[in-house]
């Protein structure tokens, strides 16, 4: 951190040199595109490579699809996702018996609940033992999808959370969203291990089509309010790059966004990369 306290870009990860459905394909069960917001498999490798050693717990308090959990498993690490959805919540396990049966040298258990009671979820032995918490928090109800082909033209699917009663993030509006995310944090920060490190990923959102929400400046608030001290602020590419050029992975509907706010004279851009803000329990 500078004396400043501003975090800069120290690094830019190349995550997405792969394209993502690639990047899963045969590492995690065809279900697991009905997710509607899935980390990168090599985002995710990459954070465990680089704050944990083999053995090491990885939580991941929002886990969704499991992704964090299967990455940690081929890594030989240990892992707790927990999820509030159940349909998630079994799909997450579906993927970590997925990689258990392909071989993988680490363990992951699912818990099925609501993270912002996460020391009543997690096992007793887990406290002060996590090496990393790699989690993203879900950005709205609604978010990537997939796309499909109907008579009446071409639609979304699989791009919502599930019921909202259960008290997802995801409905929960801009203020309770950051509220719980705190909740989180703070019981995240009892289970660490003393210079354990919390990884977020996350971008910037909009609400209305232009009023652009600094989420990654206000989860890096949120976590200094829980006592954890930043370390780096990072860049995980969602484009590849090649030869110095930036190659898009836009979806039909992302560069239909743009290209719609850009006729309406909002300079709006395809989205390259996400904000990853690592901190640390001193």
């Amino acid at each position: 951190m500078t004396s400043d306290h501003i975090m800069p870009v120290t690094s830019v990860w190349l995550t997405c040199q792969t394209l993502a459905r690639d990047q899963r394909r045969g590492r995690y069960v065809p279900q697991t595109s009905s997710h509607p917001g899935k980390m990168l498999p090599n985002l995710a490798a990459h954070a465990i490579n680089s704050f944990t050693t083999p053995s090491d717990l990885v939580l991941d308090p929002m886990c969704g699809s499991g992704t964090t959990l299967v990455e940690a498993m081929h890594l030989g690490r240990e892992a707790i996702g927990i999820d509030i959805e159940p349909r998630y919540a079994d799909l997450a396990e579906a993927n970590v018996d997925l990689a258990a049966s392909q071989g993988a040298a680490g363990t992951a258990k699912v818990l099925t609940g609501d993270a912002t009671a996460l020391l009543d979820l997690v096992p007793a032995s887990a406290v002060g033992r996590v090496g990393l918490v790699l989690t993203s928090p879900p950005y709205g109800r609604g978010t990537h999808g997939l796309v499909k082909a109907t008579s009446t033209g071409v639609r979304k699917r699989d791009h919502l959370y599930g019921d909202r009663e259960r008290g997802n993030l995801a409905y929960a509006g801009w203020s309770r969203l950051l509220d719980g995310f705190a909740t989180i944090l703070a019981a995240s920060y009892e289970l660490l291990r003393p210079g354990g490190s919390v990884v977020i990923t996350c971008r910037p959102v909009r609400r209305q089509r232009d009023d652009l929400i600094d989420l990654p400046g206000e989860l890096l608030a949120v976590a200094q309010s829980v006592g954890l001290v930043p370390v780096q602020r990072c860049a995980a590419m969602l484009a590849a790059v090649r030869d110095g050029q930036i190659i898009h992975r836009a979806s039909m509907f992302g560069l239909m966004a743009v290209r719609r706010a850009r006729t309406e004279g909002v300079p709006v851009h395809l989205i390259a990369h996400e904000d990853v803000l690592v901190l640390r329990r001193s």
